[in-house]
């Protein structure tokens, strides 16, 4: 099947969705169980948040190395391969009795996300006619909408009540079952002939007017994002009191936030602009953080006082993403657009990496109640940069490419 085709391949599109709503579920979950596995493997919850650190760190450097290293492949064997391996990084994150080995499993799973993410993207577009394309992306990413809204919360409540072991072996099942679906849908020519960028393509796009420091407000608006998640289940124990077995549901009202700011980020994009979405959703960010860390100053209060300001946060920092995401194609061109957001990919975990690192060493120097000054501090900058970046006019020969 071709993109010439006007039929929408839904059925093959739907099998790439569930191999990213695995990574989805297994990338953002470990938020809400950090504190049972540094209590299960006897380390403070910094060092376990350098779990996410590994991750995010490894998907940011290694995803792009492995991307051009298996450019020879035929997709089909780079996808069914990538999600085998992604199993069985679940399957050693669940064997794991030591901080070491589930840090190795980690790192597996990272790269393998790394590779699969963009090859499943780059693969819809391709499956989809050029005027159904937003369509079939659409579909390939409602895998990961899908793992916020259900996966993440599903999976927080699984590791309260069974152990945090029992949510990697559920993602582990998970992910061999969309390995099997890919090896029995995917044509074996499917892709072919359409390597992925190169190291060169990737610079070059990265020299486009305004993608570099659009490329830098994405990694801040990671960092800012990811100091308080990593740390949301500590927080929400030293301001509410709240006991880990209640993660699941705050999880789940994050996730719910999160698909609607999705939702409305990108029809607002549509409507009023890139621009026009990004600084509002960076400045009401930052008011959500500086909201959670204001009550962490004035001692002890009710749980439901927290809803607002985890809300607002869930709907803005998801609904800033697809803004961006737009931002990004239009500085580089339609042409250059497979690379600039495989860039925007690498600097989003970099920033998600630097995130756990930063808000690690606050709660360890300071308190978990202060992460939401640090996050919403780098969601200022990020608000800063996009206005000295400013209404860049974009020449019309790069937005027609």
């Amino acid at each position: 099947m071709n993109a010439q085709s006007k039929t929408l391949p839904k059925g093959l599109l739907y099998t790439l969705a569930l191999g990213t709503f695995a990574i989805g579920t297994e990338s953002f979950m470990i938020a809400g169980l950090l504190p049972s596995i540094a209590s299960d493997l006897a380390v403070s919850v910094a060092q376990a948040g350098l779990l996410v650190t590994a991750f995010a760190l490894t998907y940011a450097v290694g995803g792009p190395l492995l991307a051009i290293l298996s450019g020879s492949f035929e997709r089909r064997t780079v996808l069914v391969g990538g999600m085998a391996v992604f199993a069985v990084g679940n399957a050693l994150a669940w064997a794991s009795h030591s901080y070491a080995g589930l840090l190795v499993a980690r790192v597996v799973l990272a790269l393998t996300a790394g590779l699969y993410m963009p090859s499943a993207n780059a693969l819809g577009s391709m499956l989809a006619p050029p005027e159904r394309r937003g369509h079939a992306l659409a579909i390939v990413n409602g895998g990961m909408t899908l793992a916020i809204v259900a996966g993440v919360p599903l999976g927080t409540l699984l590791g309260t009540h069974l152990g945090w072991r029992a949510t990697f072996g559920a993602v582990a099942v998970l992910s061999l079952l969309a390995a099997v679906a890919l090896a029995l849908g995917l044509p074996k020519s499917v892709g072919a002939g359409v390597p992925p960028p190169s190291l060169k393509a990737r610079l070059d796009a990265a020299r486009q007017p305004g993608v570099l420091p659009t490329l830098f407000v994405t990694m801040l608006w990671g960092i800012g994002t990811y100091a308080p998640l990593t740390y949301l289940a500590p927080y929400l124990a030293q301001v509410a009191g709240m006991p880990a077995s209640n993660m699941s549901m705050v999880m789940l009202l994050w996730g719910v936030s999160a698909a609607i700011g999705l939702a409305v980020g990108g029809r607002a994009t549509d409507r009023f602009g890139s621009f026009n979405v990004v600084i509002p959703a960076l400045g009401l960010l930052t008011l959500a953080f500086y909201y959670l860390s204001s009550l962490a100053g004035f001692g002890h209060w009710p749980l439901l006082l927290t809803l607002p300001g985890i809300v607002l946060w869930g709907m803005a920092t998801w609904g800033f993403f697809p803004a961006q995401q737009n931002m990004l194609v239009t500085r580089g061109g339609v042409a250059l657009a497979p690379v600039v957001l495989s860039l925007n990919s690498s600097f989003q975990y970099a920033g998600f990496s630097l995130g756990a690192v930063v808000g690690g060493w606050t709660v360890a120097h300071l308190s978990a109640g202060a992460v939401g000054w640090v996050g919403g501090t780098f969601e200022l900058a990020a608000v800063l940069l996009t206005l000295a970046i400013g209404r860049q006019r974009v020449p019309a020969a790069t937005v027609g490419a």
